[in-house]
């Protein structure tokens, strides 16, 4: 069954989070992941959280989204990711 990494990101330091945007896109293809979301625009139609950058990754499978989450390719990113900004992320299985 297909499975999703949603994440809404608070970009707190631009720079070092376009770092973590430049690289991370390669990281993702080797676990047969895709980008469905990456930014764009939003419009809130519930709710009073702010809405800040929203992020959702496609996978083949729940097992493949987590091998990409834990892996050791993505783990620096992940720590430059953390630094550069604030983020809720969940992986979520999907149809």
């Amino acid at each position: 069954m297909t499975a999703y990494i949603i994440a809404e990101v608070n970009v707190t330091d631009p720079d070092k989070f376009e770092k973590y945007r430049a690289q991370v896109p390669d990281v993702i293809r080797q676990y047969n992941g895709k980008y469905i979301v990456r930014g764009g625009r939003t419009e809130k139609l519930e709710g009073d959280a702010p809405i800040h950058r929203m992020v959702m990754l496609e996978f083949t499978d729940m097992d493949s989204a987590k091998a990409f989450w834990h892996s050791a390719e993505y783990a620096p990113l992940k720590a430059l990711r953390q630094e550069a900004s604030d983020s809720e992320i969940m992986i979520v299985e999907g149809l």
